[in-house]
């Protein structure tokens, strides 16, 4: 079940991530909290209670699991299938005289593609309202059998921040998406997927601050 997060113990640690030491945003003070609302979970790659976020034990990031997010073609497959979305739409409190933005994402699943045959997966992120987001996109090819994982980093400069003192939902959009190409999707099912149909296959969001 989708469900709010609270955090109400220390925020420690700086991010890690590929940016100079002096550029890194501080975490907010010990006594401070981090609370994650989520306000919504639609689209084919997440239908109701297919989906879970948890916050991280040092609170600089959150992780999304999935049951039911798998793009493919094929004969086992609807004419639908060949993509999957899921937007998830959250609700992020941070403590006061403090915002934060996405600094890098990394994503698993699993990918079956025969020769011939390709993938993509793609992300959206932006706050509510406001024009600026942020976008990334990784491609998969055929012939593929194997677990993957991809990974987003954010450079400081392009940082999507919440304005200071607003209150708006962060979205991120997420999507699947599987071709036949060249292979005969009439005896083969290719498909790319970020569910836990063997294990945890999860996706997580690491956070950055920035003071006021």
């Amino acid at each position: 079940m989708l469900r709010s997060m609270t955090a109400g113990t220390a925020l420690l640690g700086v991010l890690a991530m590929a940016a100079p030491a002096h550029a890194q945003p501080q975490p907010p003070k010990p006594d401070k909290m981090m609370v994650i609302d989520v306000v919504s979970a639609n689209g084919s790659g997440c239908p109701d209670g297919s989906a879970d976020i948890q916050v991280s034990p040092d609170y600089t990031a959150f992780t999304v699991t999935y049951s039911q997010y798998t793009a493919s073609v094929g004969p086992q497959a609807s004419p639908l299938d060949f993509r999957k979305n899921c937007q998830l739409a959250l609700d992020i409190k941070v403590p006061s005289g403090y915002t934060f933005a996405i600094a890098s994402a990394d994503y698993r699943g699993y990918a079956s593609l025969r020769p011939g045959a390709y993938g993509q997966q793609a992300a959206n992120y932006y706050f509510q309202g406001h024009t600026q987001s942020t976008r990334s996109r990784h491609d998969f090819k055929g012939p593929m059998e194997d677990s993957w994982q991809r990974t987003d980093k954010v450079a400081i400069v392009s940082y999507s921040y919440l304005p200071c003192g607003e209150r708006r939902y962060l979205n991120i959009n997420t999507e699947l998406r599987v071709n036949r190409g060249s292979s005969d999707a009439k005896k083969h099912t290719n498909f790319l997927s970020m569910d836990s149909t063997d294990a945890a296959i999860n996706t997580l969001y690491r956070v950055a601050w920035k003071k006021c």
